[in-house]
């Protein structure tokens, strides 16, 4: 039975393909039930890897099954067929994802960027109180409703968080996500708390609402890496920012992971307690401008030569160089599997 047989039996007419990946694909649907159009999720799993099927699925089922919030995509519902396909109906991002839209519309005023950045920090906050690390925060994996609300999405590379005999978390020894929004400490391989490097990545994906810029050039991840951990954070004089806000930045792209600021600091920093952008910027907070990468690939010089950082084997392996401008709705990870992107 192919799959608009078997989802008409379930009550969803289905319509266009939105997007394709490795083991599957995600179509637009209307379901006669909810009254709205919905994004499904099919996979099969006789194309899929064992690994993909044994550890990154179920995570995935299990996050979307466990998370409820307002700025979390929601699963309406999921199941499988006796063909091995599996069925992931969830909310449709009628909007797109967060980095299209910033690409549209260019950065985003600090007013509205705050908004934004309160709902996915809502978001996050969320996961972390569940014990669960998103990993693989960026632009991509944000979706935007029809009244451009926060949407989180793509739970595959998500992980439940363990705890010793003492209570300290399990630290986390995976590479995940892409290089632009991966904490150095992911892309050296070194075991961390997955909680704190989600930290990070809200720091890169703040950075591009506000700058419509990515922070870091990741075309020489060693390179980048260097200007990470000297906390050269280019902040370009051409845009005008609060220097609350420059601040909220540069403590979330805290390269010590001892003093990088957990959610509840991030939800408690003063720029977002602040109801207008009325402080002004400090000249000297913006001197550094020469790291940061364009949304479409004006890639800067970088004058100083790097130091050489080791990176994480399976980052070596698999590196994920591409550019903003190719970064598709629809992506293949590291392991092929399908990111979710609905429009």
């Amino acid at each position: 039975m192919d799959d608009a047989a078997v989802l008409e039996k379930k009550g969803y007419s289905l319509s266009v393909t939105l997007g394709e990946g490795s083991y599957g694909k995600v179509k637009s649907a209307y379901c006669n039930k909810l009254k709205c159009n919905v994004a499904i999720k099919i996979i099969d799993k006789r194309k899929t890897p064992r690994d993909f099927l044994e550890r990154f699925l179920p995570r995935e089922i299990a996050a979307l099954k466990r998370l409820h919030h307002p700025s979390i995509i929601k699963t309406y519902e999921i199941f499988e067929t006796s063909s091995g396909k599996v069925y992931i109906i969830m909310e449709l991002g009628v909007k797109g994802d967060l980095l299209d839209y910033i690409k549209i519309t260019g950065a985003m005023k600090e007013d509205f960027a705050r908004l934004k950045f309160q709902q996915l920090a809502s978001a996050i906050k969320h996961c972390h109180d569940s014990d669960l690390a998103h990993r693989d925060l960026k632009c991509e994996n944000i979706l935007l409703d029809k009244d451009l609300n926060v949407k989180l999405s793509d739970f595959g590379f998500s992980k439940s968080l363990s705890r010793d005999e003492n209570g300290r978390t399990i630290l986390s020894k995976t590479f995940c996500g892409s290089a632009a929004y991966a904490a150095p400490e992911v892309l050296q391989g070194i075991p961390c708390d997955p909680k704190i490097s989600d930290i990070w990545s809200l720091g890169v994906i703040l950075y591009t609402m506000v700058y419509a810029l990515m922070p870091f050039d990741d075309s020489n991840v060693r390179k980048m890496i260097c200007i990470q951990k000297q906390h050269r954070i280019p902040f370009p004089k051409s845009k005008y920012l609060t220097t609350e806000c420059k601040d909220l930045i540069y403590h979330l792209l805290q390269p010590d992971v001892s003093q990088r600021l957990c959610i509840d600091d991030v939800l408690r920093h003063s720029w977002l307690q602040t109801s207008k952008s009325e402080i002004p910027t400090s000249p000297s907070a913006a001197e550094i401008g020469e790291c940061s990468q364009n949304l479409h690939d004006e890639k800067p010089e970088h004058n100083q030569e790097a130091k050489t950082h080791s990176l994480h084997p399976l980052f070596c392996k698999a590196q994920d160089q591409r550019s903003l401008t190719s970064r598709r709705k629809v992506q293949s990870s590291l392991l092929g599997r399908l990111t979710t992107f609905y429009k």
